[in-house]
């Protein structure tokens, strides 16, 4: 039984000596620093977008030692997701790139490790993934392709660092900031669809209607018509924004845009993607009793 425990023991050792390199440290803020994913061996860093304060004098200390200097290139908050450059300089050696495990793979009661950096030294404990989901919507509105929680204690500085499986590969970025008192992983996928829409755009671009809603129950005859219980009932609409120069009122209901139902607030979030930012839409709506259908011209939300 011993030598059974001690060589479990010795091969979570050899995993976090394995997925180390790949974690940095990012001071990015006044308080204690976070943790960082090595994206590229060009400097590239993946960490969480709530431990970012700042746009540049970023720093970065990586395994061996060296401490690098960074700037921000992006961030997207509703995924909690920030991208910045490290600047390696000439001659030095590039920085460690992990290998990314597909989320896929993943089940309930695998063992994980969630990995940080403070100073030179690499912290990690030690899990289980306690839930696997399909993909879902942040409360920022964000687009998360799968969901994954544990039960990895996430310390201080914790944020921003790797969630690891047994093979050594990471899975995703933790984060603390998204639910309060869970421990969330973002994913690889997402991880990838931001990373790469910051490096070629400087931002992940999210679509508005500048207008607050509730769900709310349709009529009985129209729920029967439409076979949709519920629509989007606008309890206000920004002057000046998309909504209001399509013809939206408050009071109206909204029960589709571009042709695909909207019965609560995530269906129309998950509906303002960044390809549909300045494309003018149908939009069907309810008023007075009756359905009426517009076109809204989507616009960009700013932060």
């Amino acid at each position: 039984m011993a030598s059974v425990l001690q060589d479990f023991s010795d091969a979570l050792a050899l995993t976090v000596e394995q997925a180390g390199p790949a974690v940095v440290r990012v001071e990015a803020r006044r308080r204690l620093p976070a943790s960082g994913i090595v994206w590229s061996a060009a400097g590239v860093i993946v960490t969480a977008h709530h431990v970012v304060e700042q746009d540049d004098n970023i720093g970065i200390g990586l395994h061996d030692g060296r401490t690098l200097s960074a700037r921000l290139l992006g961030r997207d908050p509703t995924t909690d997701v920030a991208v910045l450059q490290a600047q390696p300089g000439n001659g030095q050696a590039p920085l460690a790139a992990p290998t990314w495990a597909d989320p896929a793979n993943l089940h309930v009661g695998h063992l994980a490790l969630a990995l940080g950096r403070l100073g030179q030294r690499v912290l990690a404990t030690f899990g289980i993934v306690s839930a696997v989901g399909e993909s879902w919507r942040t409360p920022a509105g964000g687009e998360v392709d799968h969901y994954l929680q544990s039960d990895v204690a996430m310390y201080p500085g914790f944020s921003g660092g790797p969630l690891v499986d047994a093979a050594g590969q990471i899975i995703g970025m933790n984060t603390s900031a998204m639910l309060r008192g869970i421990s969330l992983t973002i994913p690889a996928p997402t991880l990838r669809r931001v990373v790469e829409t910051i490096l070629a755009h400087g931002r992940v671009r999210r679509g508005y209607l500048g207008v607050s809603a509730q769900a709310a129950r349709l009529p009985a005859l129209l729920a029967q018509q439409l076979n949709q219980e519920t629509g989007l009932l606008l309890g206000s609409v920004e002057a000046d924004g998309p909504a209001a120069k399509a013809g939206l009122f408050m009071g109206d209901t909204i029960i589709s845009l571009d042709g695909q139902p909207v019965r609560h607030l995530d269906d129309l979030m998950a509906l303002l993607t960044g390809e549909r930012v300045g494309r003018s839409v149908p939009v069907q709506i309810v008023r007075g009793g009756q359905l009426q259908s517009l076109a809204v011209l989507i616009g960009e939300r700013s932060a």
